[in-house]
């Protein structure tokens, strides 16, 4: 499997990383807030972690929902995370002309689900030399995921990361961990998203879930063999100002992560 370096965390030698934050950034404080917290959580397990948050959430299910601080005011929150804790940060980017600015500060450029097929987005975002962690449409089968991270490869860009976060069934999700093998086919590591594998996005106005589904689905993908771990992590997942249905609770990660070590363990 290719190895992916980022910052002091690798992929495909056996660890199991997590990505971790709240889905879109919502001040300064309460970023770096979690950052910290979630570290210490982390570090207490021996877990490698990369800091996530959104700058900008552009497919929110209704105009009027809260997108975050924007590009400026959000890589700037990112780069303080950085900075203070000395940990890698990733964020979405949802245009091309948005990959040279992200890459300037962050350490991984995350392509949405939505857009995993775009291809001048994937192109641009190869173009940088940062690893690009491409999440799978939850329409589209796990091996066609080749394709996707071939337009980044053709860059001359290998550090390609790829998720699983569901596939859609019906006004749901459903998550098949026979896409986790599929896709580590393709020879780059394999990380499952939790979080949004448990989302119900037949909403009238946002996004709902099934948050006591995550340790199931979790454990599952490691048991499966993933390569690491996608998780949105709120110290108040009732009031987060995205994905509240399927944020998982701060005070619940310590637990939670001890047991999905002891999965992991007995896989290897």
């Amino acid at each position: 499997m290719n190895k992916v370096s980022i910052g002091n965390v690798t992929y495909g030698e056996g660890q199991l990383p997590l990505i971790g934050g709240p889905c879109v950034i919502e001040s300064r404080d309460h970023s770096l807030k979690m950052a910290e917290s979630i570290l210490s959580i982390t570090e207490s397990l021996g877990i490698p972690f990369i800091f996530k948050s959104s700058f900008d959430k552009a497919n929110r299910s209704a105009s009027d929902s809260f997108r975050g601080p924007a590009i400026e005011d959000g890589l700037q929150i990112l780069s303080d995370v950085k900075k203070e804790l000395g940990i890698p940060v990733l964020t979405d980017v949802h245009l091309p002309d948005q990959c040279k600015e992200v890459s300037e500060v962050v350490d991984v450029l995350q392509i949405p689900a939505f857009l995993c097929r775009q291809t001048d987005l994937l192109h641009a975002a190869g173009k940088t030399g940062k690893p690009v962690n491409i999440k799978k449409g939850q329409f589209l089968a796990p091996n066609k995921m080749r394709f996707a991270a071939e337009k980044v490869s053709n860059t001359g860009n290998n550090n390609i990361l790829l998720t699983e976060r569901g596939s859609s069934f019906g006004y749901g999700l459903v998550s098949d961990m026979t896409s986790i093998p599929i896709m580590q086919k393709t020879g780059f590591p394999v990380i499952f998203d939790a979080t949004h594998s448990a989302q119900l996005p037949g909403g009238e106005q946002t996004t709902g879930g099934n948050r006591e589904i995550i340790p199931t689905i979790a454990k599952a993908a490691v048991a499966v063999g993933c390569d690491g771990l996608f998780m949105e992590i709120h110290d108040n997942p009732d009031e987060a100002k995205s994905d509240a249905a399927t944020q998982w609770p701060l005070d619940k990660l310590k637990s939670l992560l001890s047991i999905i070590i002891k999965v992991h363990e007995a896989v290897k």
